[in-house]
Parts: structure tokens; sequence; C-alpha cells
């Protein structure tokens, strides 16, 4: 005697096509969102004269914003092609280089920095990446405040070397 499934249980590759539908609709759906332009941008594009003038010395006040709130037209964007800038040698060397690297970007914002520390030995190229990305509030604090900084090797053999992925904010 051969057990039968039970007609609720079983897999039918009409069921699966399902699924399989819902999941690639949510991703697409996914894709979509994370194609939305800035709102903020797009506003000051269209009219430049509103937006705020952008100081690179100014400080906020204490409890005051920095610079339009991100909550109340939206969230900011964040580029998609990174500012790339090379630095190498001991932490002193290293400052200087991003800070020099960096004047082109006068009142920017950096959303997010990947480094890539260069040595054979993974260990090595990691603690550089580290290191580098420890310096970036002292070479420029209003640049990398609260900036998200992610540590990476690079396999080449150039020991005290790092290469730095900057993504800024949109303006």
């Amino acid at each position: 005697m051969t057990r039968r499934p039970h007609p609720g249980r079983a897999r039918t590759g009409l069921g699966m096509a399902g699924w399989l539908f819902a999941d690639m609709l949510l991703v697409l759906a996914l894709v979509a969102m994370g194609d939305q332009g800035d709102p903020v941008a797009a506003e000051r594009s269209a009219h430049p004269s509103a937006a705020p003038s952008e100081s690179p010395s100014a400080s906020p006040s204490a409890g005051a914003p920095a610079s339009p709130s991100p909550t109340s037209t939206g969230p900011r964007g964040v580029e998609h092609d990174p500012v790339t800038v090379q630095v190498s040698g001991d932490e002193t060397a290293a400052t200087a280089q991003i800070r020099t690297a960096t004047e082109a970007y006068p009142g920017r914002q950096a959303a997010a920095v990947l480094t890539f520390g260069s040595n054979r030995d993974p260990g090595l190229g990691q603690a550089y990446a580290h290191t580098v990305n420890g310096l970036l509030p002292q070479a420029r604090p209003e640049m990398f405040a609260a900036t998200t900084t992610r540590d990476f090797i690079s396999l080449e053999d150039n020991p005290r070397h790092a290469s730095l992925e900057i993504y800024f904010y949109t303006r």
C-alpha cells in the first residue's frame, strides 16, 4: 500500500511559482524604492535661492539642526559615485593627505567611507585601514563627524597605503 501525501501539504509547481513570483515582486519593489531621488536635492536645484547658505566654518548652536532637517521633507540621498583618495605613510602624513584631498568639497558631509588598506598580510592591511578611518574626524571634523566607516583589505604589496572611497550626501 502506498501512501499518498495529504493534498494540503503537497508542493506543486504552480504553488512554488506563486511564491517565486511574490519574492521577485518584493525584490522589484525594494529596488524601485532604493532608486527614488532625493526630494531635498530636487527642491534645492529647482529653487537655488531658497537653499540655505553652507559655510564650512559655521557650526550649529546647541540644539539647532545643522542643515535642513532630513525628516521634514524626506531622507537625504547618497551620491552614487565616490570620491577616491589615496593616502600613505604614518598618521601625520595620512591626516595631511586626507585634509588636502578633501579641500575641494567644502560644506559637504560624508555619508560613508570604505577604506582599503594595502598589505599582503590581511590583518595588517585591515589594521591600517582602521587607523586611517580613525584619522578622518581629525582631518575634517565637519565632514566626517557622523560618518559610517568600514575597514577592508587590498592584497596589493604596498604596505602603509590605503585607498578611500568617500560617499557624500547629495546636496
